[in-house]
């Protein structure tokens, strides 16, 4: 085994001293053998321009997946990687929408991707930066999310990649596998709602849909320029970039769009639930209120009867008869009734209009 194999990565989740979460050279195999930041640096000075072909013990290329919360991870790359200026810029760009651009014979893209323990929350969108040439992918990120953990998962599993474009068309599909992952997951709690609001004995908030949306609607406005990107770079692909890797990257396109179109069709939908909640809750309050009103209105003879008779002043009508007390009462219920008949009647009409 040639010696630049033989130092294996104990690089941590959190990535080593140069940052490095987990790096990983492949051969003419396409098997993946771990290295650390110490083995990648040697293997980047033996590949030579990354416009050769590749020769010698530096054959095949390689991944190196960097945590950019550590400072010491962009002054290895600047160092060592020998990427493009652009890729720097785009590190300290605050434009976090989703796009891939040429850089020369390089490809920069700008991913975004949900957090490794997503919650459904809007903030657990976080961005993944990748630089592509033929002999060499570089994945930087500040948090960890879903989609690259996949990818290094299948990578340890002994899963091969002949190429970095077909490495990066991995990626895109493991990135879209999680968000229909994410949409299945909102779709099932979706349904629920519905048969329970259905059912009548709706228990869910407003603001849980809305929370739920608030995710669909972020990652849509996140990931949506991905397609049309992707489909613009194809149409003139890198010259390094094989016939066949350009169709499986514009087929993983196509597969994006369609969880696309899904993300946004749920996102109707939970905006038809939050107006028939709304107008649940609006149906609620006016049925609260219409017995409130009816019950003022049946009070209202008998207080204002009352607060007559209460004055302790002279000249109190039926104040000396015997059947005083009885006639005021049949007075009250008669004014009760009447009340009472015209509130309901006005209800009536008022439904029937």
């Amino acid at each position: 085994m040639p010696a630049i194999f033989s130092e294996v990565s104990t690089a941590n989740y959190g990535g080593d001293e140069a940052g490095l979460i987990c790096g990983f050279v492949f051969g003419e195999a396409g098997v993946g053998r771990p290295v650390s930041s110490n083995t990648a640096a040697d293997w980047l000075a033996q590949r030579g321009p990354p416009d050769e072909e590749a020769q010698g013990a530096a054959a095949g290329f390689a991944w190196l997946h960097f945590n950019l919360a550590q400072v010491s991870a962009e002054r290895w790359l600047a160092r060592h990687a020998g990427l493009s200026d652009d890729f720097f810029e785009l590190l300290h760009d605050d434009l976090y929408s989703t796009r891939i651009e040429r850089a020369d014979q390089a490809l920069m893209a700008v991913i975004n991707d949900v957090h490794f323990d997503f919650e459904m929350d809007a903030s657990d969108i976080s961005t993944l930066w990748i630089s592509v040439d033929r002999r060499l992918v570089v994945t930087a990120r500040r948090h960890p999310l879903r989609s690259v953990d996949h990818l290094r998962t299948a990578v340890n599993r002994g899963e091969a990649f002949r190429s970095t474009s077909e490495l990066l068309e991995r990626l895109m599909r493991t990135q879209a596998d999680v968000l229909v992952g994410i949409v299945r997951s909102v779709t099932d709690r979706v349904d629920k709602i519905e048969d329970q609001l259905l059912a009548g004995r709706l228990a869910t908030k407003r603001s849980r849909l809305g929370n739920l949306r608030r995710v669909m609607v972020r990652l849509q406005r996140l990931l949506a320029p991905e397609p049309a990107a992707l489909f613009r770079l194809l149409q003139n692909p890198p010259a390094w970039m094989a016939s066949s890797d350009v169709q499986e990257l514009r087929a993983a396109t196509e597969e994006f769009s369609v969880v696309l179109r899904d993300m946004q069709a749920l996102q109707e939908r939970i905006k038809l639930l939050q107006e028939e909640i709304a107008a649940s809750v609006n149906e609620d309050n006016n049925r609260s209120l219409f017995v409130l009103t009816i019950v003022t209105v049946l009070a209202l003879p008998i207080n204002i009867l009352a607060g007559l008779f209460g004055m302790n002043v002279g000249g109190i009508p039926l104040s000396d008869d015997s059947h005083g007390f009885w006639i005021l009462v049949a007075l009250v219920v008669g004014f009760t009734c009447v009340a009472g008949w015209a509130v309901l009647r006005r209800h009536r009409k008022d439904r029937q209009d």
